[in-house]
């Protein structure tokens, strides 16, 4: 046989092919006409020549650096990537590849064909790059039959009441295209017209929440989506959660604190702990803490608590393409959910679905299983808590949040490194490539392997991404935000303080001496304008104006009154003086020169 390459472009005629892999017979993929890859018998390779990728036809994007794309279009790129990335894994079994499409397909929503499209898009140009879209024009506003339309599906096809698809048209006929007679318009929309819009916009899961009910679609109609690996076919499928610690610890003074909050994010596929929060509060505030530890360097997190551990050991500092969240409000908030911007895709949990959460739920159940046969008399919690004459654990409190943190640490490196997985996590291929049965070897090796979905951010981008988003207002004072004033740190944006407007800006509320303009995915620095709030929190420079307008109602009762003091004294000296005679208009000069002379000798 021939010697073949991966990726190498062959062409003869006006075909072009690429050769995605090779065995007895070799698996290409039309790079022109982008069906599916099928497998050609070597023989039939023979007269076509290799070229080069300047052959291939330009794509509805041209491809460049990943920098050179907007935001939006990075966003965008990443979701298209997710949706074909478990699927690389089996592109040369046709069986497997099938019913991994048809998967993806279900479970976000599209069309089989959709996936095909953007496989073989990406197998034609091996270039992620070419997935990201283009700029889009506005969408086309409605015609008026069409809103027509829209208004009586509403009304009364998805309704309780059941009403049939011609039964919905000719209600509308009735109500908005008869005259004052009630006789049919001349020019009234046919069914099919309304058929093909019902069928073009329709949502299965809508029709059947609002004829059926919500607990009636939960019971009998909700996709039934298995186990928690249908989340992860690859590594890069990430879920979150937080619980409170079993465990009393104390402050430097050893005073009783209580028991701490930790926050994690585990691979689903490996079960790999990519990150984690350890503190005294739970919320949003843990999250973006918890995303922050995700995407940063772990030798240099563990050193900063004297512990050392080479890269390989827990090698993570990229974003999990896919976060699977139960329905915590802090979960579904839109400061979390900014991490779309990334590219991120968020999947939130169904309701009654705790079989879902079970790899994360169980990295909680390992770790305190771990620490805590170690920790006895330490302030650890035994299982006789809070039963009737059980011991008051709180009274053994004797670690702080540091050691206990250099502890935890140990643990997730135990976790990751040294756990053993059950049997059923080796597949036939990790096996012959000898993988160990550990989290972070399922995880190194899942990462070389086609479909790996993880999104590599800078610190500070990732910073930006997760702050809080509030409405700020230009004006000729400068971009009003929170009541303070801001400016652009290099003096643009004359306009816009001349025009006004509302706008979104990300702040940080531990910090308000800057705030970022967030405009089409880019953050544009505004630096405080009045610098005695500089370095305060929000809450600080709330606290701080409040006593401003306190002192200010104080001595609101002075200034009255020396207002009325002072128009009183100003009343009394006039009512001294009256005009008589009439004014010498003509020796003004003169005698403003005699009395600044008189008004120097005085003085």
């Amino acid at each position: 046989m021939p010697d073949y390459r991966k990726n190498q472009l062959l062409r003869y005629g006006d075909r072009i092919i690429r050769i995605i892999t090779f065995d007895t017979d070799v698996l290409i993929i039309d790079c022109l006409k982008r069906t599916m890859p099928q497998w050609m018998p070597a023989s039939e390779l023979q007269d076509w020549v290799l070229c080069d990728e300047s052959v291939l036809p330009s794509p509805k994007v041209s491809i460049c650096n990943l920098v050179d794309l907007t935001p939006e279009q990075q966003k965008v790129m990443h979701e298209r990537y997710t949706l074909i990335a478990p699927v690389l894994p089996f592109i040369h079994k046709e069986f497997q590849r099938s019913a991994m499409i048809a998967q993806m397909a279900e479970l976000n929503r599209v069309s089989k064909q959709t996936i095909r499209k953007y496989l073989c898009l990406y197998l034609a140009y091996q270039r992620i790059e070419v997935l990201a879209p283009a700029i889009q024009k506005k969408e086309r506003e409605l015609t008026y039959d069409e809103k027509n339309f829209r208004w009586a599906l509403n009304k009364f096809y998805y309704t309780q009441r059941k009403h049939s698809l011609p039964t919905a048209y000719s209600l509308m006929l009735q109500q908005r295209y008869t005259d004052a007679d009630g006789q049919l318009l001349p020019d009234y929309p046919p069914f099919h017209r309304f058929k093909y819009y019902y069928q073009r916009h329709r949502n299965t899961q809508t029709k059947l929440i609002a004829r059926e009910g919500k607990s009636a679609y939960r019971r009998n109609a909700r996709p039934l989506l298995g186990t928690v690996h249908d989340f992860a076919p690859a590594v890069g499928t990430a879920m979150l959660d937080s619980t409170i610690l079993d465990i009393y610890l104390v402050n430097e003074a050893g005073q009783l604190v209580g028991r701490p909050i930790l926050t994690l994010c585990v691979d689903a596929y490996s079960s790999l702990i990519c990150g984690y929060h350890l503190s005294w509060e739970g919320g949003v505030y843990s999250l973006q803490k918890l995303m922050y530890n995700v995407a940063t360097d772990k030798v240099c997190w563990c050193q900063r608590f004297g512990i050392t551990i080479a890269h390989n050991e827990w090698p993570v500092n990229s974003l999990p393409g896919v976060l699977v969240t139960d329905k915590g409000k802090e979960y579904v908030g839109s400061t979390f959910e900014q991490l779309t911007e990334l590219g991120v895709r968020m999947v939130n949990l169904p309701p009654y679905r705790p079989e879902l959460k079970g790899i994360v739920e169980h990295a909680f159940f390992m770790i305190q299983n771990t620490f805590k046969p170690q920790l006895k008399g330490k302030g650890a919690i035994e299982p006789d808590f809070q039963e009737r004459g059980g011991h008051d654990y709180r009274k053994d409190a004797c670690l702080t949040m540091d050691d206990f943190e250099k502890i935890l640490l140990r643990c997730i490196i135990y976790y990751n490194n040294s756990r053993l997985l059950g049997e059923q996590i080796l597949s036939k291929e990790m096996i012959a490539a000898g993988v160990k049965p550990t989290a972070n070897a399922v995880w190194q090796w899942s990462c070389a392997q086609a479909g790996a979905n993880l999104i590599s951010v800078d610190e500070e981008r990732l910073r930006m991404t997760l702050l809080p988003r509030t409405e700020g207002k230009f004006t000729r004072r400068g971009l009003v935000v929170h009541k303070q004033r801001y400016r652009h740190c290099k003096g643009k944006f004359a306009e816009r303080y001349l025009n006004g407007g509302k706008a979104v800006v990300a702040y940080d509320p531990d910090d308000i001496s800057f705030v970022y303009l967030v405009e089409s995915g880019l953050y544009t620095k505004f630096e405080l304008i009045l610098k005695i709030y500089d370095n305060l929190s929000l809450e600080e420079s709330m606290e701080l104006q409040a006593q401003q307008q306190a002192a200010k109602k104080s001595a609101q009762s002075q200034k009255e009154q020396a207002l009325i003091d002072l128009v009183s004294s100003i009343e009394t000296i006039a009512s001294t003086r009256e005009r008589t005679g009439e004014v010498n208009l003509k020796s003004i000069r003169q005698t403003h020169k005699t009395e600044k002379q008189r008004r120097r000798s005085t003085q």
